[in-house]
C-alpha cells in the first residue's frame, strides 16, 4: 500500500511538489534571517544596534562605579587624617590623586573654595556659605556624571518589548499573506511568518530585560553615591564651622 502510494508521487511531480512546498523552512539562525521580510530585518537590525548600545552603557558604568567605590575607600580616611592635623593642602593633595571618587570631586570643590575665599584670619560666615554653595555644585555635576548612560538604558528598557511586538504584527500579517497567495493553509505556509514574529519578540525580550535589570541596579549605585557625597559635604561644612569657632 505504501509502495503503491510512492509509486504515484513518482509518477506524478506536481503532487511531490505540493508536499515538498508544505515543508517547514530551517529554523538556524541564518534560515530564520533568509526567510524575513525586509521590515522584520530592519526591527532585528534596530534591536541589535540597542542591545550593543546597552551593553557599552552597562560595562562603562560598571568600571566607572567600580573605580568611584575603590578610589573613595581609599580617599576617606586619607582626607580625614589630613583634616585632624589641619592640613587643608594636604587634604587637597589628596583629593587630587583620587580623581575618580566621587567623594574627592565633591570634597575638592569645598576645600578650594573655603582657602580661596578666606584671607588667613577668622573664619567668617560668607566664607562657610560660599564653601556651602561650591559643595552643592559639584554634587550636582558629580550626579550627572554617575547618571551617565542610565536614561538610554531605561529608553531602551521600556521600548525594545514594544520594537519587538511591532515585529511580531509584521510576521503575522506576512503569514497571513502567504496563506492568502498559496491559497492553502498548511504549516509549511505559515511557518515563515510565525517564526519570524516570535524571534522578534524573544529578542525584544532579550535585549529589554537585563537593561531594565541594570537599570534598577545602577540607579540604587547612584542614590547611595548620594547619600555619601552629602554625608561628606555635612561633615565637611561641620568641620570649617568647628575651626570658625576655635579661631
Amino acid at each position: 500500500m505504501i509502495l503503491a502510494h510512492l509509486t504515484q508521487l513518482v509518477a506524478h511531480p506536481a503532487s511531490l511538489a505540493f508536499f515538498q512546498d508544505q515543508a517547514t523552512p530551517g529554523f538556524s539562525p541564518m534560515d530564520l534571517w533568509h526567510n524575513m521580510g525586509n521590515l522584520a530585518r530592519g526591527v532585528v537590525i534596530v534591536l541589535f544596534i540597542m542591545s550593543i548600545w546597552s551593553l557599552a552603557v552597562m560595562i562603562d558604568r560598571y568600571l566607572y562605579f567600580a573605580a568611584a567605590r575603590k578610589q573613595s575607600r581609599e580617599f576617606a580616611p586619607r582626607v580625614a587624617g589630613a583634616l585632624k592635623e589641619s592640613k587643608l593642602d594636604e587634604a587637597i593633595k589628596v583629593a587630587d590623586r583620587n580623581k575618580k571618587s566621587h567623594l574627592a570631586e565633591v570634597v575638592t570643590a569645598g576645600l578650594q573654595e573655603f582657602r580661596n575665599y578666606g584671607s588667613g584670619g577668622a573664619i567668617t560666615e560668607e566664607q562657610i556659605e560660599a564653601s556651602k554653595r561650591a559643595l552643592e555644585r559639584s554634587e550636582a555635576i558629580v550626579h550627572a556624571k554617575l547618571k551617565r548612560g542610565l536614561g538610554g538604558l531605561a529608553t531602551i528598557g521600556s521600548t525594545a518589548p514594544f520594537i519587538g511586538l511591532f515585529g511580531t504584527v509584521v510576521g503575522i500579517l506576512n503569514a497571513f499573506q502567504q496563506i492568502a497567495t498559496q491559497k492553502t493553509s498548511g504549516i509549511g505556509a505559515v511557518a515563515g511568518g510565525i517564526s519570524e514574529a516570535l524571534v522578534t519578540t524573544a529578542f525584544g525580550l532579550i535585549v529589554a530585560i537585563p537593561a531594565v535589570m541594570t537599570f534598577n541596579y545602577f540607579t540604587n549605585k547612584v542614590e547611595a553615591f548620594d547619600v555619601e557625597m552629602d554625608n561628606s559635604s555635612s561633615e565637611l561644612i561641620d568641620y570649617f564651622i568647628k575651626q570658625g569657632h576655635r579661631r
